[in-house]
């Protein structure tokens, strides 16, 4: 079995077009899909220039937007072949097409390209409009860029350096608008930095569904405002900020807390719900500061809900299990007042590894966190495999919506489900795991992840098991009653892969440390294994899911370096 990107039949043949884009021939689809629709419109200027890597400045022009062409800053110049009263192209000596040059500029965004066009992104004619489309927006805009907390993501910042000019022939008092108005409960809206491009009003409309925002009054009154009397409030809130070309639109939760020149960005994935949005990181000094979409057409676009974006903060909690513990020896280990005793990874791996080796078979339960990675779950089902042991993973379910919200909760279902360590109803082994804890027939019960005590399986029947083992990242009731403690990581402190419900597998990287001993749970796990099976070589996360995907049907033909950035499909 493959990839079903393997399986698909051949795309028909694409359409394309040669133009020029600044003396250099470049080939274009004639077409490209409707960012909202789907449906094939004409190819611009603006996409042409793109894809022959040359820079046109734009503001209100996005790629996942409808077309505005209010901004006016993507003008360029063009010229098309000349035609004859004939209507067949004049041609030069060389038999090349004359190509007759419009009178006028036109605004790249919203014009499609032809066959032989000629489009000029660097006359003068093209530098000295942009030098007044910006002298324009910035006659009221005020010049607080080094409080401005969108200083070093600023459009109209890098395009007053790179196109703009030194002097204004502006002079007088500077129209004042409203300043840090609540827009909503996670927006604040800085009226006059506003550039009226209109993409918040667009995204909101046409993207959401939420036809929340736009603008009042006229000329240099106009502003941007909510509905009267109705909050902007939706779950898809926080795209304006990333879209925002300027500092109009900023976020409470980030706002004033970090210069974005300090943060180190790393790519991972939103595990909040089972869609898997990409993200990117932003850290500093291992604290995370915010979440931003990262785009990835073939599943969130590049976008991501507020639900998921905010939800970072517990990897920050004070609370964290940092340390190793083990129950509490009569005369060993040092003394705390939770009744246990700190150790080390090493003698705990150890007196684990023995505990379970002299396990008989099926007296061991596992019960694996649908958050966990594809390669800590397939460590997990080789424990269990060995010990004849019941598994299962618990279900996480919430309310979904239309655009990427999904209802699954946990960022791994598909995961679980295809190594095998839960069946395709998750949870129904749950209660089996009670009762066989219940008769004295599951004596050891190993829980990664969950708090299995909200799950049927209580503090009671906890307390009947010989030997509980639990690995985890913040204190629960079942941490509590660990036998054996193991702190782990949260998916940004290491690296991994997880399956979503639409059984893509996305590569997630580490963005932070961990704190005090806690171990990314395939490195421990791996170990386990080697002390409880003999079987080696899962060094190191590549090579774990290589040799995972060799196993696993379902995830024949990948390798984590076909994964890539955004990952590949498989079957389910």
């Amino acid at each position: 079995m493959s990839v079903t990107s393997e399986t698909k039949p051949a795309p028909p043949p694409v359409e394309t077009i040669d133009v020029k884009v600044d003396g250099k021939i470049v080939t274009v689809p004639r077409t490209t899909p409707d960012p909202i629709g789907g449906k094939p419109l004409p190819t611009t200027m603006i996409q042409a220039c793109a894809l022959a890597r040359v820079d046109v400045p734009h503001y209100c022009y996005h790629p996942k937007l409808p077309i505005a062409g209010n901004c006016r800053m993507c003008l360029v110049e063009f010229g098309t072949p000349a035609m004859g009263p004939d209507r067949k192209p004049i041609l030069n000596p060389d038999g090349t097409a004359k190509i007759a040059k419009s009178p006028r500029p036109v605004i790249a965004c919203a014009t499609p390209i032809s066959p032989g066009m000629e489009i000029y992104t660097n006359t003068p004619s093209v530098k000295q409009i942009r030098e007044g489309v910006l002298e324009f927006l910035l006659i009221n805009h005020p010049l607080d860029c080094p409080i401005c907390d969108q200083a070093g993501e600023c459009k109209l910042q890098e395009y007053s350096v790179d196109y703009g000019q030194a002097a204004s022939h502006f002079h007088e008092e500077k129209v004042h608008k409203p300043k840090q108005v609540n827009l909503g409960p996670r927006i604040v809206l800085d009226d006059e930095r506003c550039i009226l491009c209109s993409r918040c009003v667009r995204f909101t409309k046409d993207i959401v569904g939420d036809d929340a925002l736009g603008f009042v009054n006229r000329g240099s009154y106009n502003t941007l405002t909510h509905y009267p009397g109705k909050p902007f409030d939706n779950n898809y809130t926080l795209n304006t900020v990333d879209i925002c070309p300027v500092g109009a639109l900023t976020s409470k939760d980030f706002r004033f807390k970090m210069r974005v020149w300090f943060l180190k960005e790393s790519k991972s994935i939103c595990t909040s719900c089972g869609t898997g949005c990409n993200i990117v990181i932003g850290s500093r000094q291992d604290k995370i500061y915010r979440y931003e979409p990262r785009e990835n057409d073939a599943v969130n676009s590049c976008w991501m809900c507020d639900h998921g974006r905010l939800n970072n903060k517990w990897i920050g909690r004070e609370d964290r299990l940092t340390e190793v513990r083990k129950q509490r020896a009569e005369s060993k280990g040092q003394k705390t007042e939770s009744g246990s005793d700190l150790s080390n990874w090493q003698t705990v791996l150890k007196e684990i590894s023995a505990k379970l080796n002299s396990a008989p078979p099926n007296s061991v339960a596992i019960v694996a966190s649908a958050r966990q990675s594809n390669e800590e779950l397939y460590l997990l089902t080789k424990l269990a495999k060995r010990l004849s042991a019941l598994t299962d993973s618990v279900p996480r379910l919430g309310e979904g919506d239309k655009l990427l919200l999904n209802a699954d909760r946990n960022p791994n279902s598909t995961g679980a489900k295809l190594i095998g360590i839960a069946t395709s109803q998750m949870g129904t082994n749950l209660p089996k795991i009670a009762e066989g804890i219940r008769k004295g027939t599951i004596k050891t019960l190993i829980v990664f992840g969950e708090d299995v005590t909200k799950h049927g399986i209580g503090a009671e029947l906890l307390g009947q098991l010989e030997t509980l083992i639990v690995s985890d990242i913040l204190p629960n009731a079942t941490t509590k009653l660990a036998h054996y403690l193991l702190p782990g990581c949260a998916h940004a402190e290491k690296r991994g892969t997880f399956t979503n419900v639409k059984g893509r597998v996305q590569k997630f990287m580490k963005a932070t440390e961990p704190s005090g001993d806690a171990r990314p749970e395939w490195e421990f796990l791996h170990e386990l294994v080697f002390h409880v099976t003999g079987q080696n070589g899962f060094v190191s996360v590549e090579g774990l899911f290589n040799q995972m995907a060799k196993e696993i049907p379902a995830f024949n033909g990948l390798t984590w370096a076909s994964l890539g950035e955004t990952g590949a499909t498989v079957p389910i």
